[in-house]
């Protein structure tokens, strides 16, 4: 058997203690640096065609208050990799959201342009020819097309292209 001085082991399980409490301290702290450099995520829009869907968070999004007219055109400007789906003759474009947006009514816009009135489902579905027409001016090959949460003022803005299948 060893003999310690008196006090010794005492030491040993103090330097333990303090070692165990600085440990979980700085597990603390980083485990809050991580959860801080974390953005929020918004909810989501997503277009279905067929078996084949894209879905999108916000380009344009103040956690559901309403966003004033210049920093929604400077979204819809500056939008990059806008996700996009190819739609054929036959078939038809089928549009989720969130409950979120839901309840604060959208509306779905082409090319910049009101297409639907506002609704408080949370799914909607339009023919092809909704997005190919001259008469709603959405003739060419490939179209915009926007979520948009609320009405006046807007509250979030969602972007799509939908293109003609080859």
């Amino acid at each position: 058997m060893t003999t310690l001085p008196r006090g010794e082991a005492a030491d040993v399980t103090r330097a333990v203690r303090r070692r165990r409490a600085v440990a979980a301290a700085g597990a603390v702290t980083a485990g809050l640096l991580v959860l801080s450099a974390c953005d929020k995520p918004t909810p989501v829009a997503t277009v279905t065609v067929g078996r084949n869907s894209v879905n999108s968070e916000a380009l344009c999004y103040n956690d559901g208050k309403a966003l004033d007219a210049k920093s929604v055109a400077k979204c819809a400007k500056n939008a990059k990799d806008i996700k996009s789906i190819e739609v054929s003759q036959d078939q038809e474009v089928r549009f989720g959201v969130d409950p979120k947006i839901a309840d604060a009514g959208w509306t779905i816009l082409v090319n910049g342009n009101p297409f639907s009135e506002s609704s408080h489902l949370t799914t909607r579905t339009l023919p092809y020819n909704a997005f190919f027409n001259q008469q709603y001016g959405t003739q060419g090959d490939t179209n915009t097309v926007s979520v948009q949460m609320g009405s006046n003022p807007p509250k979030g803005l969602w972007s799509f292209k939908v293109k003609k299948a080859g």
